[in-house]
């Protein structure tokens, strides 16, 4: 009875053994394979386009000095009014044509210690501005602005609140193109590296859009824009 026993103990330890052993070799295959799934690749996808602008936003700077604070009114308010009528002679909406209330600075207010006197005391800064989607006219008008000029008209220009800007907005209608492109470019890269390193590419583990970009194309033409965008993806790799 004994002697039983004992051998029943025995098999029963050989059976705990050889399922232990069978459960160590299947997990450790999983984590093989496993190991192996998880295989992957990052890769960048670019996409770069060039579009023309849609909206131009270009404000029209001009001054005037005087003595006479009324009588300085009256001339930036003429002067204004000479400027909103030959853009409208040139094709610009009146809707599109906007101006701000004359900034006006005293300089005798400015004026410390011996400092000489102004010949102006009043000197008045006037900014029309136009804002329109007929990029081509506007542009045009840009040239032939110097015809007030010559009326007597003094233009200001050259400082970061008198530039013109050009805007594309119309991002949303050509986001989903950029983006396929982008991601088929991704996948073309990681296509060629799986390729090279005798591999399989497998299903996208995971993928993050980047940033749009929108830039003139250069300083020269800021009516044409650049946008750009960048794919980041990452691919499973199997042997």
């Amino acid at each position: 009875m004994l002697r039983n026993d004992r051998l029943g103990a025995l098999l029963l330890g050989v059976f705990i053994f050889l399922g232990l052993s069978s459960l160590g070799y299947l997990l450790g295959t999983s984590a093989i394979r496993v190991k192996q799934y998880e295989r992957s690749v990052t890769v960048k996808g670019l996409s770069e386009r060039e579009y023309p602008a849609d909206v131009v936003i270009w404000p029209i700077q001009f001054t005037a000095a005087g003595n006479d604070l009324q009588a300085l009114y009256a001339v930036t308010e003429d002067n204004t009014a000479r400027v909103r009528t030959f853009l409208v002679e040139h094709g610009v909406a009146e809707g599109e044509i906007t101006a701000s209330a004359p900034a006006v600075t005293d300089k005798s207010a400015q004026q410390y210690g011996n400092n000489a006197r102004p010949e102006f005391r009043y000197t008045a800064q006037q900014t029309v501005t136009v804002y329109s989607e007929n990029i081509d006219a506007v542009r045009s008008i840009m040239g032939a602005l110097s015809e007030l000029g010559k009326q007597g008209i003094a233009f200001t220009g050259g400082d970061y609140q008198s530039q013109t800007d050009y805007l594309f907005t119309r991002l949303n209608a050509v986001k989903p193109e950029m983006i396929e492109e982008a991601t088929d470019n991704a996948r073309q890269v990681a296509q060629k590296f799986a390729a090279d390193s005798h591999s399989t590419l497998g299903k996208i583990k995971s993928a993050s859009q980047g940033q749009f970009s929108i830039e003139p194309r250069d300083k020269n033409n800021p009516h044409i824009k650049k946008v750009r965008v960048v794919s980041t993806v990452e691919y499973y790799l199997s042997d």
